[in-house]
């Protein structure tokens, strides 16, 4: 596996409680990565020789500023080109996001803030006009991502981290319990591909506080707490992964019946599906499928 880029879950605590999102994000989420961790996973990039890029994501990143602050200046100092995804929270006005972006000029090569219905009453909040304005003024390049609501037909499909403009629902997560009753439905047999990830050379996944890496949200491939990334990447055989495996040869309906899951006759989408599945299969493959706030469960 060919490792091009890290995004790092700086914790699960957020700002907000959105219906859509993929790591069960809210005020009440535990579990932040230190400035420890960022060091062990930032020579562990380093080590790997082909990671490139690393983005500091959440939850809401900007919850610690510290910490974020310190974790970009050592990524940049090590020659990565790095990233923030954020939901913009702290732009209440054009002042004050010039007060919290300043630190960062010259250090980030892209900040990608959230704005939709899902965040704010409006689709292009006033944060996020905030946010941009200020980072225009310090040269930090800013792109803006919308997703739409799930009954809008026209959003296009995301893939990945979600491009600027408007993408679809995907319904795993939040979204696959709190969206999943606006959402057409298709017949279940269908899904016989992942239409998002790469699950071969996937390029970039995602590090939570525990060391997890993610191929999908809560479908794990390792622990670099555990075992080093570059050894992780040099020994990764997808095909005998107890859930990439099936999802390589017939995609999330392949899950279903090389395990003769329970389901319905029909699913919003291929994630919804997916994700489906691996609730059903977590007692099976605990070390593949977690952790558990992923799927809903904080106990």
């Amino acid at each position: 596996m060919h490792l091009t880029g890290l995004h790092l879950l700086l914790t699960y605590q957020c700002t907000f409680e959105c219906d859509h999102c993929f790591v069960w994000g809210s005020p009440w989420q535990a579990g932040t990565l230190t400035l420890d961790n960022f060091m062990n996973i930032l020579q562990q990039a380093r080590d790997a020789k082909t990671v490139r890029s690393i983005y500091f994501e959440g939850g809401e990143p900007f919850l610690y500023y510290a910490v974020l602050l310190k974790a970009v200046r050592l990524a940049k100092q090590m020659g990565f080109s790095v990233g923030i995804v954020s939901n913009s929270y702290w732009a209440t006005d054009v002042a004050d996001a010039l007060e919290w972006l300043e630190p960062f000029a010259g250090l980030l090569d892209d900040l990608s803030v959230s704005s939709d219905l899902y965040h704010y009453s409006e689709k292009i909040s006033q944060q996020v006009k905030n946010a941009q304005t200020a980072a225009r003024e310090l040269g930090i390049p800013i792109g803006v991502m919308s997703v739409a609501q799930p009954d809008v037909v026209d959003a296009c499909a995301g893939v990945g981290q979600l491009p600027e403009g408007e993408s679809g629902v995907m319904y795993r997560g939040r979204a696959a319990v709190n969206l999943i009753e606006h959402a057409p439905r298709q017949p279940w047999e269908q899904f016989t591909a992942c239409p998002h990830e790469d699950l071969r050379e996937p390029g970039r996944v995602h590090v939570d506080y525990l060391g997890n890496l993610h191929l999908c949200q809560g479908l794990v491939i390792g622990n670099l707490f555990q075992t080093p990334l570059a050894e992780i990447c040099a020994t990764y055989a997808p095909e005998s992964h107890p859930v990439i495996g099936p999802l390589l040869s017939g995609g999330p309906a392949e899950l279903v019946r090389r395990y003769d899951l329970p389901h319905e006759a029909s699913y919003a989408d291929a994630c919804h599906l997916c994700y489906e599945s691996r609730r059903a299969l977590r007692e099976r493959f605990p070390d593949a499928l977690t952790p558990d706030q992923m799927y809903g469960s904080f106990e």
